[in-house]
Formats: structure tokens, C-alpha cells, sequence
């Protein structure tokens, strides 16, 4: 009976030990185990705690529902024909989604094998004897924490095990709240702050701690018609963002776009996040998802393209405009970074190869880049390498420009391969050995700017507090200084805050949660209308609970699935 659920739910305990070398995760045989020290096998069983955060970070396992699920992006079927995938990208957007979606499934299974890895190492290190056997216990603890708040905020639903050979216990709502935050307080203290942004660090839990109080309203009472802040809740929120902003640790950067490199592991900013080093063979699809099939990022390798993948949609493009209005929204260098010289100068039209970049941020309008014929770049008579207009070569449309539109819809029209403004955020890594392999970018989950966005909102439910609020968010803006930063602003409110998140963490994942916080989840935007609170949350895995059905009750549906 306990065989069947574990493996149902993937929650089953790890049944060898593993070794490693800057935290990779690599399988021992039993025999070898014997000649391990405590320091490699504490190393060892920390390792799997981490080793899934990529493959749950992947474009279309966490990305795919945190924000094709919301205003900032849509993923039509190309062309008539990619990204079709029976229609989960549309349902997904349209809040149709259905209990046998493979994103969500994949997510769900990570997640609860990032649990049981959890529960694994929380029982093994307290056995062993080096010093690092108790950072790495609290750090297991506080992964297994944030594995939970990450179940509960998607699905509703939190799996407590202590002991690897027993049943979980399923808990939700406020129970499951509760649970969530002992366990980050119980770990903080013994957590150090020093071990960088892939790892649990004090600062790490510190940041999740806040975003956990902030989500409190929403986690006690997930379909209240309207969420009570409570003024201790916010105090915690405050307490903990003072904490990461006054340890001194951290640093807003002074380029926005610095912080999404190839080489931003060391950035000030990150606090928490995915560490995608090239040494640890991680894989930013982010780099590349959205762009079109006819950009080539990296003249290496003449193979790795874009996706034609998903884009923002024109409501969430509005919101800059509006904001911005009469000037251009690229006033503010979180929108925009050109790189290739040649929109302004068409002159500029040959370039070394370690001299092009492509360009970051919003994409809009006609793009240029490298020309490719028969699969293989074109150079200038210096041997460089030649940048112009591109045509979509690719879809067999040589003669159709590649002109990115605000429109994009599910429409023949709208569905076409260069609708919608695209999204280049995360860098592709020049250390590949394909264009698309070794990620590089840190994908962050935690960063300062978040921090005092976080601070500047609990400031604003708990009392209103504009001034202060208002302070943060400028202080923020201000930051980015390696051009001319955004204008300061001269009011805040809760609206104003909200798209201020926009501007500041949009693609980063935390869309869904900050739009079902802010009330504006059950909204209407492109091709979106379904107003059901019961939508807040996801299903879970219809394999799931059909794998937990010999247990009558055990693991039961959400609302409305």
C-alpha cells in the first residue's frame, strides 16, 4: 500500500547514497559508500536536495504556469502548427486548464521528488559527524520548506514526512501555512549567510520568510472575495526585508540587465536562486524560448535559434505606455537594451564575434541579426560577420520580414510567427558547446529589488504608509544607473505598486502569485476572461490521485477540477 502512494506522488526515499564536487549529483554503488569520510557523505546528501531546481525552472514546467497563466505572457500556435501541444498553452492562458496537463503534471512530480530528497537528507545528516553536516541539515530543511510553499501556492496542498517509511500527511490552508513557516523559522538559525545564491542561506530564508508572510492572506483563505492583510503579517514582511537590506551583503545593480548574464552568479543582487553555472551542465531555454526562429544569438553555432515561442501580451505592453506616455516605455532601461548598433546606425552592419549581443528586454518592431543561407552565416569581406534585416528563412518565408507586433492573439492572424512583442531577459552563455546547453544564468528566485518592493507593499497594506512605500520603489528605480534611470515617481499606491512589480520582475515567475495577491487574477486580458476563484489554484495530477485511490480520501481534487 505505501509503495503505491510514494510512487504515485514521487515522494518515495532515495535509496542510494550520492557523492559530489560543487554540488553535483552523481549515483554511487553500495560498495563504494564504505570508503566515503562524513565530510563527502554529508556533501553527498545534500547534493539531490538542489539538483532538481533546474528542471523545475525549465520554460515549460514553472515558467509555463507562473506566467503564460497570467497578462505577461501568451503562447498562441505558431503558424498554425508549433507550440500546438493539444492546446495546454491556450488552455493554460485561458484558465481552461484540465488535470491531465503535462506541465503541470512534470511540475508536480519535481517538486514532490525534490521533497522526498528533502526528507532524505533531513534524516541522514543528523548522523553524521563533520561540522558542515548541521548547515547542510538546515538547509535541507529550509529546501523542503520552500518545495512546500512552492506545492502550496500552486496546487493548495502541503505533504508533511518526517519519517522516509511512513505516509505523508496532507495538509492545506492555514495548517498548511503554519507548517511551512515553523520549518523556515526552524532552520534559519542554524543557516549560514555566507554560502552564495545557489544554496540556502540565512538571507535566502529571510527572503522566502517575507514572501511567505506577504502570501499569508492568501494562503489562510485562498478564495476569499477579498484577502485580509493582517497588520502583524506585514510586520513580519517589514522585519525580514530590514533583516536582507540591512546585513549589507546585498547590492541593487547598477545594470538591470547585469543581473540576468551568463556571469551573474557573483551579482549582489541575486539572494536566492537556481545556480545554472556551466560547470553544473544547467540549461537556459529562458535565453532562447521567446525569440523568433531567425534570431541566432551566438555566431558559433548556427543551429541554435529561437523558438517563436511565447510573448507579452498587448495589455501587459499597455501598461508601460500608459505609464510613459508621450514618451517611449525604453525611457526606462528595465525595458529595453539595444546592443546591435545598426538600428541606429545601418552602417554598423559588420560585426566581430565577440562583439555582438543580441538585444535584451522587450523586443519589438523589425529585427536584425546575423544572416544565415543554407545554414551557415554570411561574413563581410574583413571577415566579420554580416548583421541586416531579418526574414523568417526559417518558416520557408524568405520574403516576410521578422517585425514583431503588439498584436497577438489566438487568431490565423494573430498566431503568426511574429506576433507579439518578445522577451530576451536571461542571456545565452558563450561557454556552450551547442547555443542551447550550459545555461549559465542564475535564475533568480529571491533578489533585493524584490526585497523592497516586498517592504514597500507591507508598508502600504498595514497602514498605508505612501511615503515610505513610495521611498522603496524609488529607491529601486533609482539603482539603475549604468544609463539614465527611470523617472523617480512622486505617488504610490496598491496599483501603482503592482505594476510596478511589472516593470521590475516581469518573466521572473512570480506573476500568478502577485496578480492572485493583488485581486487582479479573475481579470480579463487578451484572450483571457474566465473570472472562477476556484482557478487561483491548479489541479492536481489527475496520476496522482489515481495512484492514492487504494486510500479512499487520501489526496482529493481541488475545487472546480
Amino acid at each position: 500500500m505505501k509503495k503505491i502512494i510514494f510512487s504515485a506522488l514521487a515522494l518515495v526515499a532515495l535509496s542510494g547514497t550520492y557523492g559530489c564536487t560543487k554540488l553535483e549529483e552523481n549515483v554511487l554503488d553500495e560498495a563504494s559508500v564504505s570508503g566515503l569520510s562524513d565530510r563527502q557523505l554529508a556533501d553527498g546528501n545534500i547534493a539531490p536536495v538542489y539538483a532538481l531546481l533546474p528542471n523545475i525552472f525549465l520554460h515549460t514546467n514553472y515558467f509555463a504556469v507562473q506566467e503564460i497563466s497570467t497578462d505577461e505572457a501568451i503562447l498562441p500556435y505558431r503558424g498554425g502548427t508549433d507550440w500546438g501541444d493539444n492546446g495546454i498553452y491556450l488552455a493554460l492562458h485561458q484558465h481552461t486548464h484540465t488535470s491531465t496537463d503535462p506541465n503541470l503534471l512534470n511540475t508536480w512530480n519535481l517538486l514532490a521528488q525534490s521533497l522526498s530528497r528533502s526528507v532524505s537528507a533531513v534524516n541522514t545528516l543528523p548522523n553524521l559527524k563533520d561540522p558542515s553536516a548541521a548547515i547542510y541539515l538546515a538547509e535541507a530543511r529550509g529546501m523542503r520548506a520552500y518545495y512546500s510553499m512552492l506545492m502550496l501556492d500552486l496546487f493548495g496542498v502541503v505533504f508533511v514526512k518526517d519519517d522516509p517509511q511512513a505516509n505523508s500527511k496532507i495538509l492545506r490552508g492555514e495548517a498548511a501555512y503554519n507548517y511551512i513557516l515553523s520549518e523556515l523559522l526552524a532552520a534559519e538559525p542554524n543557516l549560514s549567510p555566507s554560502v552564495g545564491p545557489g544554496r540556502m542561506s540565512k538571507g535566502a530564508a529571510w527572503g522566502l520568510l517575507a514572501r511567505l508572510y506577504l502570501n499569508a492572506a492568501v494562503y489562510r483563505d485562498r478564495y476569499a472575495t477579498q484577502f485580509t492583510f493582517q497588520p502583524a503579517d506585514m510586520d513580519k514582511v517589514v522585519e525580514y526585508c530590514d533583516k536582507i537590506i540591512n546585513s549589507g551583503q546585498y547590492q541593487l545593480s547598477r545594470d538591470y540587465f547585469s543581473i540576468f548574464n551568463s556571469n551573474n552568479h557573483d551579482n549582489k543582487e541575486l539572494i536566492f536562486a537556481v545556480d545554472q553555472r556551466a560547470e553544473l551542465n544547467g540549461t537556459n531555454r529562458l535565453a532562447y524560448f521567446s525569440i523568433s526562429g531567425d534570431q541566432f544569438p551566438l555566431p558559433a553555432y548556427p543551429a541554435a535559434n529561437g523558438t517563436d515561442g511565447p510573448a507579452i501580451t498587448p495589455d501587459y505592453y499597455r501598461s508601460w505606455t500608459s505609464a510613459y506616455s508621450p514618451k517611449d516605455p525604453s525611457v526606462d532601461p528595465r525595458f529595453y537594451k539595444q546592443n546591435l548598433s545598426i538600428y541606429s546606425n545601418p552602417a554598423d552592419s559588420c560585426v566581430a564575434e565577440g562583439d555582438f549581443n543580441i538585444n535584451r528586454g522587450i523586443l519589438r518592431g523589425q529585427q536584425y541579426g546575423l544572416l544565415r543561407v543554407n545554414g551557415a552565416f554570411l561574413r563581410c569581406p574583413d571577415g566579420k560577420y554580416k548583421v541586416g534585416r531579418l526574414t523568417n528563412v526559417t518558416r520557408n518565408r524568405p520574403t516576410v520580414p521578422v517585425i514583431f507586433t503588439e498584436q497577438v492573439d489566438f487568431t490565423v492572424a494573430g498566431s503568426d510567427y511574429s506576433t507579439g512583442y518578445r522577451v530576451e531577459k536571461y542571456e545565452f552563455s558563450k561557454k556552450s558547446t551547442s547555443g542551447r546547453n550550459l545555461g549559465d544564468a542564475d535564475i533568480s528566485i529571491v533578489r533585493l529589488a524584490d526585497v523592497y518592493l516586498m517592504r514597500a507593499e507591507a508598508k502600504l497594506r498595514k497602514s498605508n504608509d505612501a511615503a515610505s512605500a513610495l521611498a522603496d520603489v524609488n529607491t529601486v528605480r533609482a539603482a539603475r544607473t549604468l544609463t539614465t534611470p527611470p523617472p523617480t515617481l512622486t505617488t504610490m499606491d496598491l496599483d501603482l505598486l503592482f505594476r510596478e512589480r511589472g516593470f521590475e520582475l516581469y518573466w521572473e515567475m512570480v506573476r500568478r502569485t502577485d496578480m492572485i495577491r493583488f485581486g487582479k487574477y479573475e481579470g480579463t486580458w487578451t484572450e483571457k476572461t474566465n473570472n472562477n476563484t476556484r482557478k487561483r489554484i491548479f489541479p492536481i495530477p489527475q496520476t496522482a490521485i489515481d495512484g492514492a485511490s487504494n486510500l479512499p480520501g487520501y489526496l482529493v481534487q481541488n475545487e472546480s477540477y
